[in-house]
């Protein structure tokens, strides 16, 4: 008798959790101890983001990476933390030592930079990823329209690969925003080709400044 009561709570218990998770896939917002995922966000519709208690960053980012979209550096430049400057990260495990800063007066001068740097490593090679700024933003950040994400993480990993994700671990005041699209154009119904662009940024002075840019994808 006392099995069947406590199976019949477990069912009550099980049923209001379920219930929970549909409403807020449902009502578009699934809240979690670190931030939120949002589905059904569009650049279009700022009421959208307008009523969230972080709409200032998830705007923030909107305009950050609408500047990269637009290869607006000059634009860009003026996000770029003043003390701290911005790393790139060509993956989701960010690597201080191996990963590229740049100042924002390097920054605004991306279009017209010749000089070719070292930004990190190729996954499984290990080989240098050895580029000019507008060659890296091509293979690594505008490879992909993240503009027209309808699913965001606000201080929320939206897809994980087998890569370690320590953006928070080497950016201790973070606050992100993860740009995520679920397949590519040739195949979208394709899992596997996932990949999200996550910008994120420091409070400094009242204001959010940029300190990280990487590309998180699918890896085998």
């Amino acid at each position: 008798m006392r099995l069947r009561y406590l199976k019949k709570v477990l069912l009550i218990v099980i049923t209001a959790l379920v219930g929970v998770i549909v409403g807020a896939i449902i009502s578009g917002v699934l809240y979690s101890t670190t931030g939120i995922l949002l589905f059904g966000i569009e650049r279009a519709r700022p009421a959208s983001i307008a009523n969230l208690s972080n709409a200032r960053l998830t705007a923030t980012a909107y305009n950050v990476l609408e500047h990269i979209t637009n290869s607006d550096f000059q634009a860009l430049s003026t996000f770029v933390h003043p003390d701290e400057g911005v790393v790139f990260s060509p993956h989701a495990t960010v690597n201080l030592a191996a990963n590229k800063r740049f100042q924002a007066s390097e920054v605004a001068a991306f279009r017209t930079d010749s000089n070719v740097y070292v930004w990190g490593v190729y996954n499984g090679s290990a080989e240098p990823i050895e580029m000019t700024p507008i060659d890296y933003f091509s293979e690594f950040v505008f490879g992909r329209d993240y503009i027209s994400a309808t699913v965001l993480g606000v201080n929320y990993i939206v897809r994980s690969g087998n890569a370690l994700e320590n953006i928070v671990e080497e950016f201790p005041n973070v606050q992100f925003v993860d740009f995520h699209l679920p397949g590519n154009g040739r195949d979208p119904t394709n899992e596997a080709n996932w990949s999200s662009i996550r910008l994120g940024f420091e409070e400094y002075d009242d204001v959010l400044w940029l300190t990280v840019v990487l590309r998180s994808q699918w890896t085998s």
